[in-house]
């Protein structure tokens, strides 16, 4: 065997936050890189990386899913980049893409790794089956995967199933996604449970070439011949690893009293920042949940903020927008730039019994939001997936401010507990 070690960041870190593997191979891993040297490769010309040239638009934008490819396509060529603030070389940001492609990686002999990013892996519409280096991973809709930079994979569609598969991605260039701390939620299984996140079980090929490795560096394309697959480990050990997880076993925290919470309640994974408290990348979900706050407003409020906030849907509809907004479509709000639900929901918030929980059922929305403002790809703003008439959702809203009607004396009837400030 030969052995190889990835590390991540370079040594000496604190050993908590040390991610390494140690890797048992058929053949080293320096075989693997391009016989002739890696060439650029300008195959798939939307996979552009941020920072783009073009300045971005403070608006709301909302965009159609990505329509299912009509030649062969695999996941390298079917990659398209919505939203991102990169660049890579400054080791922050992120870029958000979305894929629709219905041909495997396999029947064109290719791999690829990013040397710039780790990957988080969002599907909303058919099986995939991941082959990395540390093993297989099979993910299927309302599971998340993870495949951290350098490692080498191959995305591929399992047999037996459909003739097409689509999704989102993130490439995070900045610290690592892990899950969040607890704080005063304290060590209970609240939120993403650490015993959920699954890692693969080493499974080795011992193929012959001559093969394509795709490389992304540097926010550019390369490519170039190797003479065998890199899916050559045997066995491996460390914590440096692909992983998987079903968004189904997240555990919600919710308000049982009134107001509605912060959406940073529901974060799957975090890539922090050097700013305590303030993210690099944030991956948030809005799972099926029981929501019981009374004499509230329960969809989100109408907010502006400091974090950017790009949004997709996996499975059936979201709450705050019902209509226009569907599994494959996006959304991006920048910072300070104001959003919140639509007029439908408006009015169904307006004049729902809030003494009445109220289950929300057939969803899986998610976010993934920034310190860093998310500027729109030219293909978003020009690629013809765009809703030039997002804004409309938010006509009809009618106002129901009236002047004369005076704050409640009576705060008991607000509160679904005792209150007696007089008594304190």
């Amino acid at each position: 065997f030969f052995f190889f070690f990835f590390c991540s960041p370079p040594p000496p870190p604190p050993r908590h936050s040390n991610r390494w593997a140690w890797t048992y191979r058929i053949a080293p891993s320096v075989v693997h890189s391009a016989k002739n040297g890696f060439k650029l490769n300008d195959a798939n010309k939307l996979w552009v990386t941020p920072p783009f040239s073009h300045p971005t638009p403070p608006d709301q934008f909302r965009w159609d899913p990505l329509p299912s490819p009509n030649k062969p396509t695999d996941f390298i060529d079917g990659m398209v980049p919505i939203v991102g603030p990169g660049p890579p070389a400054a080791q922050a940001g992120g870029s958000c893409l979305v894929y629709s492609i219905n041909k495997s990686m396999s029947e064109t002999g290719r791999y690829f790794y990013s040397g710039d990013s780790d990957m988080l892996f969002i599907p909303h519409k058919g099986r995939l089956l991941i082959k990395t280096e540390m093993g297989d991973i099979d993910l299927e809709p309302l599971e998340i995967a993870v495949v951290p930079r350098g490692i080498k994979f191959q995305v591929n569609l399992p047999e037996g199933e459909g003739t097409n598969a689509a999704g989102y991605v993130c490439e995070n260039f900045g610290a690592h996604f892990v899950i969040p701390d607890l704080g005063p939620i304290g060590s209970s299984t609240g939120l993403a449970n650490p015993r959920h996140f699954l890692a693969p079980e080493a499974k080795y090929e011992e193929k012959k070439g001559p093969f394509e490795l795709v490389c992304k560096f540097q926010g550019n394309l390369w490519h170039g011949e190797i003479p065998k697959s890199p899916l050559d480990v045997v066995a491996w050990y460390g914590n440096y690893t692909p992983y998987k997880y079903d968004l189904r076993l997240f555990n919600c925290i919710n308000t049982v009293t009134f107001d509605h919470p912060d959406p940073s309640i529901y974060t799957v994974l975090t890539s922090p920042s050097a700013v305590p408290g303030l993210a690099n990348i944030d991956f948030v979900i809005f799972p099926p949940r029981w929501v019981a706050m009374e004499n509230s407003f329960r969809p989100p409020w109408y907010h502006k903020n400091i974090m950017s906030e790009w949004m997709g849907l996996i499975h059936g509809s979201y709450d705050a927008k019902p209509q226009g907004f569907v599994p494959g479509g996006s959304s991006l709000h920048n910072c300070m730039t104001p959003h919140g639900p639509d007029a439908q929901a408006f009015e169904k918030a307006m004049t729902e019994d809030t003494t009445k929980p109220e289950r929300y059922k057939n969803t899986m929305a998610f976010m993934l939001e920034s310190a860093l403002a998310w500027a729109p790809s030219q293909f978003a703003l020009k690629g013809g997936l765009m809703q030039p008439d997002y804004m409309k959702c938010w006509d009809g809203i009618n106002s129901h401010f009236d002047k004369n009607n005076a704050p409640p004396t009576d705060l008991s009837k607000h509160y679904p507990f005792e209150f007696n400030p007089k008594g304190r």
